[in-house]
């Protein structure tokens, strides 16, 4: 397996793009399951410095449509990951380890996470400083820990729970 290298990059438009791209493809694929479609994580939030994966989020009535369609994922991409830690989620990568281009997050109808993620982009969206300094914190870890993605991920830890906090999300782990 490719030594994946953790690379936070500056903010670049063009994720805007993928993510509009990325979200025709599994619009047509999903279709009636589909009930809503987000841009989240840090690609998602104009001038945040990020890795370069776009996260997408996507409402799905049933989580159990996700099992079904897994074969329909990977043919247009995707692997499926499972719950991949969040209980309730299905978890899709596309790309491969050492070269990520976006992660699908799905939930079922109503979950609590969904919510979450949206109060934390939209929080840090209207909050331009505490983006910019989450950025460089996401910089400096990726500096510090370039092949630890578990040292890299509980780095940020306490500043998402902070900004989840502010943006008065329901679920702070």
């Amino acid at each position: 397996m490719p030594l994946r290298t953790i690379v936070v990059v500056p903010y670049d438009p063009r994720w805007a793009d993928r993510y509009r791209g990325e979200g025709a493809a599994l619009r047509a694929l999903l279709g009636g399951e589909l009930l809503a479609l987000h841009h989240i994580g840090s690609t998602a939030i104009p001038g945040l410095a990020a890795k370069p994966i776009v996260d997408i989020l996507a409402e799905v009535r049933a989580i159990e449509t996700m099992d079904r369609l897994a074969g329909d994922m990977e043919a247009i991409g995707y692997r499926a990951m499972g719950e991949y830690g969040i209980p309730g989620r299905r978890f899709f990568v596309k790309g491969p380890d050492d070269a990520r281009a976006c992660h699908l997050h799905a939930f079922g109808a109503g979950h609590p996470r969904i919510a979450d993620h949206l109060a934390f982009r939209d929080h840090l969206r209207g909050h331009p400083d505490e983006a910019s300094a989450y950025g460089r914190l996401k910089e400096e870890l990726a500096r510090r820990f370039p092949h630890d993605i578990d040292a890299y991920m509980a780095g940020k830890e306490p500043a998402i729970r902070e900004l989840l906090r502010r943006a008065g999300a329901a679920d702070v782990p």
